[in-house]
């Protein structure tokens, strides 16, 4: 079976989820661009606990985590099915780590819908999401990634879906497309780093704006999950698409082959 890219998305606002622009744009041409992947495995930022855990259901809800968007949002749905199978294959490949079950609690968040509407619109491709143990180091993200390798040669296609650079609280809508400095100082490094050492992304917590740009990590650990990968596989990470918003935040989105 052909090996299966491996990507990472920056989401940014819910509202791509209905916009056409020149990021919905790459990830549809990207997701058009691809074999058609038996199951696709997401890490989103919007399921941050404190246990690693994979959806397990065999029709994931679609979940509005969100407010103050309008009604079409809430409205919207992404009916994939699940495949409870390959929570079981996640579990023996990444042994000795621990992986939990959850059965009937989660679903698809918009981490995951609003990028999987524009890559794989027809919603036919089974999805399980992997939850972000908030109570692990960086390092274990980029291991279980790098663990995960084995399933891109079945089949499963491996999304992660966050921002390198989120920061709510900063954000300034003066100019939509535009990036603080210091913004574009962490992305700067991400993307050097993921081009040449991607196995050592968790190092990255001691650049001198990472606070800034990661105030919470929620965002930031997809990033290391599709480096783990790459460094898996000694490939680089190749930039899909790039660009800022509103100041604060990075919709840089790269792909592992």
């Amino acid at each position: 079976m052909t090996t299966m890219p491996a990507a990472f998305i920056g989401h940014g606002t819910p509202m791509n989820t209905l916009d056409d622009n020149r990021y919905t744009r790459a990830w549809r041409a990207f997701g058009a661009s691809v074999p058609r992947p038996r199951a696709l495995l997401v890490v989103s930022a919007h399921w941050f606990i404190n246990a690693t855990a994979v959806t397990a259901m065999a029709e994931p809800r679609t979940i509005h985590d969100f407010y103050g968007f309008p009604q079409e949002l809430f409205d919207f749905q992404y009916p994939a099915p699940g495949l409870p199978e390959l929570a079981a294959e996640i579990a023996e490949t990444v042994q000795p780590t621990w992986i939990g079950e959850d059965t009937d609690s989660w679903g698809l968040d918009h981490g995951t819908w609003s990028v999987l509407c524009h890559m794989f619109p027809d919603a036919g491709i089974p999805v399980v999401q992997l939850a972000i143990n908030a109570e692990k180091p960086l390092q274990y993200h980029v291991e279980l990634g790098a663990a995960l390798a084995p399933l891109r040669e079945a089949g499963v296609m491996i999304i992660g879906s966050g921002n390198v650079v989120h920061n709510l609280g900063l954000l300034d809508f003066r100019d939509p497309e535009a990036g603080f400095d210091w913004a574009h100082r962490f992305n700067d490094e991400a993307k050097e780093m993921m081009a040449s050492t991607p196995g050592d992304v968790a190092s990255l917590a001691d650049h001198a704006d990472f606070r800034r740009s990661a105030p919470t990590p929620d965002h930031f650990i997809p990033f290391l999950y599709i480096a783990g990968l790459a460094a898996a596989a000694g490939t680089p990470g190749a930039i899909l698409v790039d660009g800022y918003a509103a100041g604060s935040l990075s919709m840089t989105s790269w792909t592992v082959v």
